[in-house]
């Protein structure tokens, strides 16, 4: 069976952030297009801009208008928008967040109607996003409304572990209002079907980590773990989840201990993150878990401080690429098994149905 090469959209972030310069680097290798058909939401103007600031840069591309004329052999550029704007790389304006908005929009609605199978998101910043028309601290919480999914999952990965969040962009303050069995038994059942659909392990088995010092030290140290999560995960296990803890966060990453479990549930940001970006192998990749589409993203930020001085790295931009091709390939699959599974049940069960037919005759 030929497996179909994929259309990875990327949206272009904050454009005068390191977005563009990144998404340039990762494309300029020619045989990207071997594996994917890459479209870049953007402005030919921005990628020209960009261009000029990287060294030997060789980036060939088709602008593009139209979805029948994008080619398959080339890395294409869709047009966004055709006003002549202003880029300033490193500045924190309007006009950056305006048009990383724009994009993202173009390639959310090109995700929703299946002309693009995966999406990569370069990084946009929460300040000069928020409006009307996008009140949402940061690209899941959006994705979720979008896509109007039940509960989505911030889903760190890396070659070596898998991270995932309770809680996402909120102050440490109302952590703990945050902290409810249902919410914990949504985000782990999201992850079991995420590990199992999208990464291909048949029997996951996931880490909770408390929320209190050495995970409340039995009451000592406050009672959330007690009375919140060691219930939820009991339920979790009664519906089939592997899910384990709660672990004492520190002893739990110092002592290997998630090297043990194909995920890692962290209860905040950075409780999840600080050892995930300490500990991971290679570059990692943030995904959201939950929705009907694919979608990564790098996991560095718009990094104003280096963007058009010819700096950025591209290695997250690029693992965040290949972790979207993988993905999709791996739920293709999925689908293709559970179809036959389906087919082969149909058919034992018509089968069955005309025996005990020809018995009663």
């Amino acid at each position: 069976m030929q497996i179909q090469k994929p259309i990875i959209g990327f949206s272009c972030g904050d454009i005068n952030g390191i977005g563009p310069e990144v998404i340039i680097k990762c494309l300029m290798d020619a045989r990207i297009t071997e594996l994917c058909t890459p479209v870049v939401f953007a402005s030919n103007k921005v990628i020209n801009y960009y261009k000029k600031t990287i060294q030997d840069c060789n980036l060939n591309y088709q602008s593009v208008k139209e979805w029948e004329k994008i080619n398959p052999k080339m890395v294409n550029v869709f047009q966004c928008w055709e006003e002549d704007i202003e880029i300033t790389p490193g500045e924190l304006n309007n006009t950056g967040g305006k048009y990383g908005i724009i994009s993202l929009n173009a390639a959310t609605l090109a995700l929703k109607e299946q002309k693009i199978h995966g999406l990569v998101t370069a990084p946009i910043h929460k300040k000069n996003v928020q409006s009307d028309t996008f009140p949402y601290t940061g690209h899941t919480p959006f994705l979720k409304k979008y896509f109007q999914a039940q509960d989505v999952l911030m889903f760190m990965i890396s070659e070596n572990m898998r991270t995932g969040l309770l809680t996402e962009h909120i102050p440490v303050s109302e952590i703990a209002a945050h902290l409810k069995k249902e919410s914990i038994l949504s985000k782990l059942k999201l992850m079991h079907q995420s590990l199992i659909k999208d990464f291909g392990i048949d029997k996951p088995r996931i880490a909770m980590l408390g929320v209190n010092p050495h995970a409340g030290d039995e009451g000592i140290i406050g009672r959330e773990e007690q009375e919140i999560i060691t219930p939820a995960l009991k339920e979790a296990r009664q519906n089939n989840i592997m899910a384990y803890g709660p672990y004492s966060a520190d002893a739990f990453f110092a002592r290997g201990q998630y090297e043990n479990f194909d995920g890692v549930l962290a209860i905040y940001h950075d409780q999840g993150l600080i050892p995930f970006k300490s500990l991971a192998i290679g570059e990692g990749v943030n995904y959201t878990a939950g929705l009907p589409a694919v979608r990564t993203s790098p996991d560095h930020g718009t990094a104003f401080d280096i963007a058009g001085k010819d700096k950025a790295d591209e290695s997250s931009l690029r693992a965040a690429m290949f972790a979207a091709i993988d993905i999709y390939h791996q739920r293709v699959g999925y689908i293709d098994a559970r179809k036959n599974q389906i087919r082969k049940m149909s058919k034992s069960f018509l089968a069955r149905a005309v025996d005990e037919k020809l018995a009663e005759e």
